[in-house]
């Protein structure tokens, strides 16, 4: 599926605009404030992203109409849901959106049978996902779904499976021109974001230090020397190394 030639519902994809995110940023606020016209053009304005999302089930001979349709409602649900405080690109936040729609009725027109019991479970699972979704503005882990379900972990992970084709982690679900979104980008643990959020504050934090604060630092905490044999190394007292050592250990967790 090729955007210079595909046409679904009478649009001619190569005519479809692309906002910038500063554009989109704008008419999210104003369409939260009630500005229709602002969620008409956003709704238009992001309708190549739909058709790039629907382009990773175009292997399941679906009717590529059918998709798009849903996928505009992922679309729609994410311009609503969407909080403009957060400083997130709009994109990753609607395609998840969009491909659980699809994935939703995919589901419904699925030939393989599972049981009514566990295809309800998997149901209740994806509206407390998008529910979880839309407040805190990620992905929730199993355990926060669990939780909020009052159900054991295990039990949705067998109902979200029992539902859901297996998938590549690489593969791309989305590319605006710029960063492409992997499916593995849409997943994550419990403490992944703050991870590497630490360790980037940290590393700032560490090249706003002095030379002499990074050496000692180095030596105690890298090679794992006493503060005496710092002292010695470096020619001053213990106490002048304890000082030193607080100190841009201070530095850091203030920063």
């Amino acid at each position: 599926m090729k955007f210079n030639k595909v046409e679904i519902c009478g649009i001619n994809t190569s005519r479809l605009k692309v906002l910038k995110e500063s554009e989109k940023m704008r008419l999210l606020a104003l369409a939260h404030s009630g500005d229709k016209a602002a969620r008409e053009e956003l709704i238009s304005g992001n309708l190549k992203l739909v058709l790039s999302v629907i382009q990773r089930f175009s292997g399941r001979n679906e009717n590529p109409d059918d998709l798009f349709q849903v996928g505009c409602i992922g679309l729609i649900k994410a311009i609503d849901n969407f909080d403009v405080s957060q400083e997130v690109k709009f994109s990753t936040y609607a395609v998840p959106m969009i491909i659980g729609e699809i994935r939703r009725y995919l589901r419904d027109n699925n030939p393989i049978r599972v049981s009514r019991s566990l295809r309800d479970t998997a149901y209740h699972a994806m509206q407390v996902k998008e529910q979880l979704t839309g407040k805190t503005q990620r992905e929730p882990t199993v355990e926060e779904i669990a939780d909020e379900m009052k159900v054991k972990k295990e039990t949705v992970v067998m109902a979200l499976e029992a539902v859901v084709d297996p998938v590549s982690l690489y593969e791309p679900v989305y590319s605006d021109g710029g960063d492409t979104i992997y499916v593995m980008d849409q997943i994550g643990d419990s403490n992944s974001d703050e991870n590497w959020i630490d360790e980037i504050l940290m590393r700032q934090a560490i090249e706003e230090l002095s030379d002499r604060e990074k050496f000692i630092l180095n030596l105690r905490f890298i090679q794992g020397k006493t503060q005496m044999e710092v002292a010695k190394e470096v020619g001053i007292s213990q106490a002048q190394v304890s000082r030193l050592e607080k100190g841009a250990i201070g530095k850091i967790k203030e920063h």
